[in-house]
């Protein structure tokens, strides 16, 4: 949310700045979106690109209509591993927009599920996703970025809460995710004030993986480089390591390690454990089959 703000603080775009990064990234997809654009810059790593300059990247329910597909085809592909969402320099995601939100009444929101679907990612994507997070991440935002499984951002990205100063609250998720990644107490603070923090922040609270110091492209570099690194492991490992890591957030410790062992225990049924233990005591380099 807040992108309305956002705008009268920032100059709007008139296009997405395509650097030297993502000018040398492949097309992905013969689709053509509106609102986002997908390429692939390395092998096995999905990019996905907010685009929607003019509102800096505010969120709606087409440009979520695009992302939830380019997110699952990015998932169904074999040869992908792993996937990058970003925006521009200026805002990964300036919230919401309230265009699209201030005429709605309880009855239309409650009875369309208004922003159910926003959380797609976080419910049905098993792939490994980062956010790669410049500027704004407000509101909408912020939650899109807590969905994915790791951040990277620059120092000077901005986060934040704010719904409450347009008298609503967090409706994707962000409660849950950010209480759970700064504790209660500092998500309180957050929420009910609606402060923004920063990228600096991000990093020393946990929010953030990694604090990238530079501008966009260099942020992208990082996230493109992890991306591959994760993608050149088992694809079947990575998804049962993405679950385990998960089922940590909603099960007792005794319960996470009990399901954690099943699911180690299965991996043996697997042609790439077999493969990964076999190259790695001939000291070779395990060839994965992702079966």
């Amino acid at each position: 949310m807040f992108a309305r703000r956002c705008a009268r603080l920032v100059s709007s775009q008139t296009s997405v700045p395509l650097n030297s990064f993502l000018s040398r990234a492949r097309p992905y997809s013969t689709n053509t979106y509106e609102h986002i654009l997908t390429s692939s810059p390395k092998p096995g790593v999905g990019l996905i690109t907010l685009n929607r300059p003019k509102a800096l990247n505010a969120l709606c329910s087409p440009l979520f209509t695009e992302l939830n597909d380019a997110l699952s085809k990015y998932d169904e592909d074999k040869s992908i591993g792993a996937i990058i969402i970003t925006g521009s320099e200026k805002a990964f995601a300036a919230g919401a927009d309230i265009k699209e939100m201030a005429p709605l009444t309880f009855s239309s929101a409650y009875s369309n599920n208004f922003i159910a679907p926003w959380s797609h990612l976080a419910n049905s994507i098993r792939k490994p996703v980062i956010a790669a997070v410049s500027g704004y991440a407000l509101g909408g935002g912020c939650e899109l970025a807590l969905m994915c499984d790791i951040i990277y951002c620059t120092s000077n990205a901005t986060f934040g809460q704010p719904e409450i100063k347009l008298g609503v609250i967090p409706g994707a998720g962000g409660s849950q995710r950010l209480t759970r990644a700064v504790g209660k107490s500092k998500a309180m603070e957050l929420i009910l004030t609606g402060k923004n923090f920063s990228g600096k922040q991000a990093g020393e609270w946990g929010v953030a993986a990694e604090v990238v110091d530079g501008g966009h492209a260099e942020l992208l570099d990082v996230a493109v480089k992890t991306a591959e690194t994760i993608a050149g492991h088992s694809r079947v490992a990575t998804v049962a390591a993405k679950e385990v890591v998960n089922k940590s957030q909603e099960l007792s410790l005794r319960e996470g390690v009990e399901y954690e062992r099943r699911l180690f225990h299965g991996l043996f049924g697997s042609q790439d454990q077999k493969i990964g233990m076999t190259a790695f005591a001939e000291k070779k380099k395990p060839e994965w089959s992702h079966e």
